[in-house]
């Protein structure tokens, strides 16, 4: 009996050590393992970019009275993961009852690197015994308490976001770690963000990952939302851990300059993603031109038109002319063909566009009803039809080219961001049969994508060659008032 008592006693002066730790990551970590020891033998303690960020979330913790956010970009070999397992061991350990989610890119790197890592700590920690870990969680030993207190890894899927939508811990601790964060889906970032609403709550989230994309919500917490986040973009020549011969190998091979080079060694946003078709320098140099409309009265206005093909889609119509281009209206999807064929109608006359491009995926009837009006110069643009030019799996993978190429030779994008975004968000391979090949619309939702429909429409102003044509016999039917009406209804 007496040995039943001393093991509780210890049990508790186990957590009560713990505990003193709760606002004190950085020295929960130096305490809870025997650093210098059997496998830690040579090893002293976190590095130096670990050391910051674990006292960024001390200092959160004891400041802010809102949900402390640290992004971090690096390239590879830093430790990542480790420091991972350390932040997931502090926050369960320190804190009774915390919730936490933890997902990767892909199940493969949570269970393999990210979770196969916390094994490895959570068997050198010193209170391990007062914690279950199995191959999906890590949740406390108390049988109260194993619904309540724990963390658990959790594959992300778009299709099925609840599990990051109930998130709600109110009064106590919530972790959220996302690992290789650029692959994550937006749509998980969005459903987590609504989801840490809980007040007079610790909530800590936590995204690290190789800096892959220049799109995404990943990107956007060193841009977009850099206000919100705490960010650290760590060069892997820095950490001591790091291969340093292979890392120079690397730079000597790429060059200091190359995306390979920002990406993996740098920790810094590629000038283009790795399957990015239109990069992001490209979008932004020629949104940033100065063009005035009027140099470019010579050349033919051409209107591309991307009607919506789903509830949550919009309906894009933009017009091109030269080197200038512009948005001229994006509406909720709108299945009145008739309405909407006139509203084009107006555009082509306001612009006296020599031709108008309609997607044919749901555009038919609009096409008809443009027909009816006396439309001859509008035409029907099936995306999947065979390109014009070699080496194009489709017409849409031709029409986003040759806009690529008007950008590379001058031309001014409308500073829209929604344009922007869609101009720089799908990828593109090379399919089996050689040919360039930009991915689905249906792919992109998949990564958490919204359609690009200002972007097709905008690349669909590059169908067919287009010469000028006044219009004047438009306009002229339009004031006597012979046109169906159109347009503003």
């Amino acid at each position: 009996m007496p040995a039943k008592t001393n093991e509780q006693d210890e049990k508790a002066q186990l957590i009560e050590f713990l505990a003193e730790f709760s606002d004190d990551p950085l020295g929960f970590v130096y305490a809870a393992f025997a650093w210098g020891e059997d496998e830690l033998k040579g090893k002293d303690g976190p590095d130096k970019w670990q050391i910051e960020l674990l006292e960024d979330i001390r200092d959160g913790i004891k400041t802010v009275d809102e949900v402390i956010r640290e992004a971090i970009a690096s390239g590879h070999g830093i430790g990542k993961s480790a420091l991972v397992s350390w932040i997931i061991l502090w926050a369960i350990a320190t804190y009774e009852d915390t919730r936490g989610v933890v997902t990767a890119n892909t199940d493969t790197q949570l269970k393999s690197k990210t979770w196969s890592e916390l094994a490895k700590w959570y068997r050198l920690f010193i209170g391990k015994d007062l914690f279950t870990y199995t191959a999906t969680a890590l949740f406390s030993v108390d049988a109260d308490h194993q619904k309540t207190w724990r963390i658990d890894a959790i594959p992300w899927s778009e299709s099925n976001p609840e599990a990051f939508a109930g998130l709600h811990n109110e009064g106590k601790r919530i972790l959220v770690i996302f690992d290789e964060a650029s692959a994550i889906s937006d749509k998980i970032w969005e459903v987590t963000e609504g989801a840490l609403t809980d007040s007079n709550t610790q909530i800590i989230w936590c995204a690290f990952g190789n800096p892959t994309r220049n799109t995404g919500r990943f990107f956007d917490c060193f841009h977009k939302y850099r206000n919100r986040w705490h960010t650290k973009q760590i060069d892997s020549r820095t950490v001591r851990i790091s291969n340093k011969k292979l890392l120079q190998e690397w730079v000597d091979d790429y060059g200091e300059d190359s995306d390979f080079v920002k990406v993996r060694v740098r920790g810094l946003f590629p000038s283009a993603s790795v399957d990015q078709f239109i990069s992001t320098a490209l979008a932004t140099a020629a949104r940033d031109r100065v063009v005035v409309e009027s140099q470019y009265s010579f050349a033919p206005a051409i209107i591309g038109v991307d009607p919506a093909w789903s509830g949550d889609d919009s309906f894009a119509i933009m017009l091109r002319q030269g080197l200038f281009s512009k948005k001229l209206a994006v509406y909720p999807k709108n299945d009145n063909d008739i309405l909407m064929a006139g509203r084009i109608a107006k555009f082509q006359d306001d612009y006296s566009a020599s031709a108008v491009f309609i997607d044919m995926g749901y555009g038919t009837g609009i096409y008809s009803a443009g027909v009816s009006m006396g439309r001859n110069n509008w035409q029907l643009v099936a995306f999947a039809e065979a390109a014009t030019k070699e080496g194009f799996a489709n017409k849409r993978a031709e029409m986003w080219s040759d806009a690529k190429d008007w950008l590379k030779e001058g031309g001014k994008l409308d500073d829209d961001q929604t344009l922007y975004n869609d101009l720089t968000a799908p990828e593109a391979f090379i399919n089996t049969r050689g040919k360039l090949q930009l991915e689905s619309k249906q792919d992109m939702k998949k990564r958490g994508i919204p359609s690009p429909n200002l972007g097709d429409a905008f690349c669909l102003t590059f169908a067919f060659p287009v010469q000028v044509n006044t219009n004047t016999k438009y306009k002229k039917l339009r004031r006597a008032g012979k046109t169906r009406k159109a347009g503003g209804m």
